[in-house]
């Protein structure tokens, strides 16, 4: 399969010096223009042609909406894609110039910075007109609010879960139906797997990406009652007997073979496709990669919450939202757009339809999740997760070359005691969030 959208964001390190460059240039560019009527709550629909920006792998999803709602309005929403890899630095480019679009799509986790930039209008007033603000996605509105200033809105949800193949469940005697509900019942389901030959593994993982071992451990961790960072992102928590003991078992199920031996150099493009080949007994991924994947014989889909060491349950809340650019002439219409991909008409017949999640909580059971019982699970993890904030998450965390990703390849594949390892690098991590690093 192709590179799926959580694995994309949460792998790219970030132009955060461009951005930071841009500020100034910002500060100016609010002024006047849309910037200068943050108290207006408007939306027009006159024909107006909008300009989009999203990354490459929220295009489908993006252009899918923006069709429905180019049928139906005089406005017309032109999006321009942007190859993931360079999205950051294009964003922090145009900022400085005065030429972001109107609309701009952002990586959850890097709105908070995006916001600290200036490169996003105030929507509060907007926001708060809205009838169905408080059934929108907890995690991101949370995660776009800064200084209690609103400047963002939920545009699509990916969210870490348990994938199981329940193909491989039922050969190895295990009940399809009853996924693991702790770390322990993960580990002896993956083991009873892993014995079933044809080259079948118990588990899988990349443990070259550093945002996908994020999206998918720190829900164990989480819902074992442990902390990755601070409430301020601004200090990391990891270094605690609960995270140790979650890369713990990680690196004894490696060492075991439990795992294919290729997991240790998987950086992410392509880690998803051991489990879409019906190979792999159990791998927590995105939901979004439920759409990719073709069932058979040989691999039946389940899915299940991210299950803690002793039980609990937790999800990473991934995923883009939109914003209206601080340098937009058209904000009124950007609007109209905006808050029209929030409608029951758009989060139903578009979102829900096309097998993706709802970003309101009362749309949650609509007629789709409930054709489709694993729709329904990620509908209710998207209010149950959790997304991390930090103005400096991208270069901390998803940067190749940032502290995170030595910490957890020590902690997963090195020697010594992975508490230990974590305690090491903790230092190193909350520099890199708290700006000092």
């Amino acid at each position: 399969m192709a590179l799926s959208r959580p694995r994309a964001r949460l792998r790219q390190a970030p132009a955060l010096t461009a951005l930071a460059t841009a500020a100034a240039l910002l500060t100016a560019c609010q002024s006047g223009g849309a910037a200068s009527s943050a108290s207006d709550t408007s939306a027009k629909d006159d024909g107006t042609t909008i300009t989009m920006w999203t990354r490459s792998p929220t295009a489908i999803f993006s252009q899918t909406l923006i069709d429905a709602y180019n049928r139906g309005h005089r406005n017309k929403v032109k999006l321009t894609v942007i190859p993931a890899d360079s999205y950051q630095q294009k964003v922090g480019t145009a900022a400085g110039a005065r030429q972001l679009p109107d609309v701009l799509a952002s990586d959850v986790v890097y709105a908070p910075n995006y916001a600290s930039k200036g490169v996003y209008l105030d929507l509060t007033a907007r926001v708060n007109k809205l009838p169905f603000k408080a059934s929108l996605a907890p995690a991101h509105m949370k995660t776009a609010t800064y200084n209690n200033k609103i400047y963002g809105v939920p545009h699509d949800i990916d969210l870490s879960a348990v994938f199981y193949n329940k193909a491989l469940f039922t050969k190895a005697g295990l009940n399809p139906d009853k996924p693991p509900t702790t770390l322990d019942e993960l580990y002896a389901d993956a083991k009873k797997i892993n014995g079933v030959g044809g080259g079948a593994h118990g588990y899988f993982f990349g443990g070259a990406c550093p945002g996908c071992m994020l999206f998918t451990t720190w829900p164990m961790i989480w819902a074992s009652g442990g902390t990755v960072l601070n409430e301020k992102g601004t200090a990391s928590t990891i270094a605690n007997d609960t995270a140790g003991k979650v890369y713990a078992l990680y690196r004894r199920m490696y060492q075991e073979g439990l795992v294919p031996s290729s997991a240790k150099n998987e950086n992410g493009p392509t880690w998803t496709q051991p489990f879409a080949s019906g190979k792999i007994g159990i791998e927590p991924m995105g939901a979004t990669v439920l759409q990719t994947l073709k069932e058979g014989p040989d691999l039946k889909v389940g899915v299940a919450p991210i299950p803690g060491l002793t039980g609990g349950t937790s999800s990473f809340v991934g995923g883009d939202v939109l914003g209206v650019s601080s340098n937009s002439k058209h904000a009124a219409q950007a609007w109209d757009f905006i808050s029209w991909t929030l409608s029951k008409d758009a989060q139903v017949d578009v979102v829900a339809k096309n097998k993706n999640i709802t970003v309101r909580t009362d749309l949650a059971d609509n007629t789709y999740a409930q054709q489709d019982p694993r729709l329904a699970t990620f509908n209710k993890l998207a209010a149950q997760g959790q997304t991390p904030i930090s103005v400096n998450f991208g270069k901390t965390y998803n940067d190749p070359n940032g502290p995170w990703t030595s910490t957890v390849t020590d902690a997963v594949f090195g020697s010594g005691d992975p508490a230990a390892i974590l305690q090491r690098h903790n230092g190193a991590i909350t520099g890199s969030l708290s700006g000092n690093g």
